[in-house]
C-alpha cells in the first residue's frame, strides 16, 4: 500500500472506532477526519466537493434537506398526530402488533420513495404513537430502519444503491420487480418474526393507556386541513416524479428541492420556522463522512479491494456471486453503500460482460448484499444516520453498540436467506 492509502486507512479506522465508542459526538468525529483528509493532501476541494465519485454525494444532501423541509410542514397540519392515533386503535395498544403495522408501512413506502425520505415520514408519527401508549420508541425506531433498508431493496427507486446500479447495469424498473421484490417479500415476513424475539423485552404495553387511545378521535388532530390537503398533493407530485425518474430524468434531490419550494411557496410558511427544523447535524455528517471515504476510494484501498476480487474469482460465476454477496454485505456496513456501490458497480460491470447472460446475477448479489448490508451499523445505511440524529433530536438517544448488536443479526439472517435464494434462482 502506498503511504497515501496508509494515512487514509488509518484516519478512516480512527474515526470508525471513535463513532463506535461514543467518545465524540459523530458529527465532530466525521468533520474532523474530513478536516485531516484535507490538512494532509489526502484529498482537496476539487475531489472533495466537486468529484462525483471521491466526493460529497450532494444528492443525497440536497434530498434530505428538500425532504426535511417538507415533513416540516406536514408536521404543522396535524397528520403525524393523526396517523399516531389511528395506528394506536388499529393496533389495539398492543406493542408487536404496533411494531408490525409500522414495519410494513415503512417497508412498502421505501419501496416506493427511497428508504431516507420514508424513515423521515414514519419517525415523527413513531414519536407520537409510542407517547401516547407510554412505549419505549426506540426499539420501534431501529425496527423501522432495518424495514425500511429491506423493503427498499425491492425497487429501483427503493435505495440510491439501486439507482446506481440500474445506471451501470442498464436495468429497468421492471427488473428489479421480477428479481429482488420476491426476495424481498421472504425477508419481510422472517424479519417480523424475528422482531418479535429481538425486542421481546420492550413489548411490554400499558392496557389503561391503550384504554383510553381506543377513546381518541384521530379527527380532531387535523390542525389545517387546507395546508393538509396542499401538503398531501405536493407530496404526490414528489412520489411521482420519483416513481418516473426513468422517464423524467430529474434526480430524486432535484425533486425534493421543488417539491420542498413549491410547498414553501403554495402555504407561505415561514422558511425560517421550516428551516429550523432540518436535521443540519446530520447533513454535516455525511458530507464529512462521504470526504473520508472519498479519500479511501482515491487512494485506491477500496478499488484495490474490488479488483482483488476480480482475480479470485477468475471467472467462476457462483464463488463470484457469494463472494460478492458477503462482501458487499460487510463492507457496506462499515462505510455507507453509496459509494461502496459507486466504486464497485465498474468492477461488477466486466465481471457481467465475461460471464455473458448469466452474469446478471453478480448485479443482483451487489444489490442485495449492500442494501441489506447497510442494516448491520448504525452508519451503514444513509437511513440509519438520519434515525439516529432523529432520535437524538427527540431526546432518544440510540447507541452504536444499542443499534448494531440488533443490527447484525438482521444482517446475517437476511443475508444468509439469499444465498439459497441466488444459488437455486440462478447457479
Amino acid at each position: 500500500m502506498t503511504t497515501v492509502a496508509v494515512l487514509s486507512v488509518l484516519i478512516f479506522a480512527g474515526a470508525y472506532v471513535l463513532l463506535a465508542t461514543e467518545w465524540v459526538h459523530r458529527t465532530t468525529v466525521a468533520l474532523t477526519g474530513a478536516a485531516l483528509m484535507l490538512l494532509l493532501h489526502l484529498s482537496d476541494a476539487r475531489r472533495a466537493f466537486f468529484e462525483e465519485s471521491t466526493g460529497v454525494d450532494w444528492n443525497v444532501i440536497f434530498l434530505l434537506l428538500g425532504m426535511m423541509v417538507i415533513v416540516a410542514v406536514l408536521r404543522r397540519t396535524g397528520v403525524f398526530e393523526y396517523l399516531a392515533i389511528l395506528a394506536a386503535k388499529r393496533s389495539r395498544g398492543r406493542p408487536y402488533r404496533l411494531m408490525v403495522l409500522l414495519c410494513v408501512l415503512t417497508a412498502v413506502a421505501s419501496a416506493v420513495l427511497d428508504n431516507v425520505t420514508t424513515v423521515l415520514l414514519v419517525a415523527p408519527v413513531t414519536f407520537l404513537v409510542c407517547d401516547q401508549l407510554g412505549l419505549r420508541p426506540v426499539p420501534f425506531l431501529i425496527a423501522e430502519v432495518f424495514a425500511s433498508n429491506i423493503g427498499g431493496a425491492a425497487t429501483l427507486v427503493g435505495d440510491p444503491p439501486n439507482i446506481i446500479i440500474a445506471s451501470r447495469g442498464d436495468l429497468t424498473f421492471n427488473d428489479f420487480l421480477v428479481h429482488m421484490t420476491p426476495i424481498v417479500v421472504v425477508l419481510m415476513g422472517v424479519f417480523l418474526l424475528l422482531c418479535r424475539w429481538l425486542f421481546r423485552r420492550q413489548l411490554v404495553g400499558d392496557p389503561e393507556r391503550a384504554e383510553a387511545v381506543m377513546h381518541l378521535d384521530e379527527r380532531q388532530a387535523i390542525e389545517d386541513p387546507r395546508m393538509l390537503a396542499i401538503s398531501l398533493g405536493v407530496l404526490a407530485l414528489v412520489v411521482i416524479a420519483f416513481v418516473l425518474h426513468p422517464v423524467l430524468h430529474y434526480e430524486p434531490s432535484v425533486v425534493a428541492l421543488l417539491g420542498a419550494g413549491l410547498l414553501l411557496l403554495v402555504t407561505r410558511v415561514p422558511v425560517g420556522e421550516a428551516m429550523r427544523e432540518v436535521e443540519w447535524p446530520t447533513l454535516a455528517f455525511f458530507a464529512g463522512l462521504f470526504i473520508m471515504v472519498g479519500a479511501l476510494v482515491d487512494s485506491g484501498v477500496v478499488g484495490g479491494i474490488a479488483d482483488r476480487l476480480a482475480e479470485v474469482t477468475d471467472g467462476r460465476l457462483g464463488l463470484a456471486t457469494m463472494l460478492l454477496l458477503g462482501g458487499s454485505a460487510l463492507l457496506s456496513a462499515l462505510i455507507d453503500n453509496i459509494p461502496y456501490v459507486a466504486t464497485m458497480s465498474p468492477v461488477v460491470a466486466q465481471l457481467v460482460d465475461q460471464a455473458g447472460p448469466d452474469g446478471q446475477v453478480l448485479w443482483w448479489a451487489l444489490a442485495l448484499g449492500a442494501d441489506l448490508g447497510g442494516n448491520a451499523t448504525a452508519i451503514g445505511a444513509s437511513a440509519n444516520v438520519v434515525m439516529l440524529g432523529l432520535a437524538e433530536r427527540e431526546g432518544h438517544r440510540i447507541g452504536f453498540w444499542e443499534f448494531t448488536r440488533y443490527g447484525v443479526v438482521v444482517t446475517a439472517v437476511t443475508v444468509g436467506l439469499c444465498v439459497p435464494y441466488l444459488w437455486l434462482r440462478y447457479l
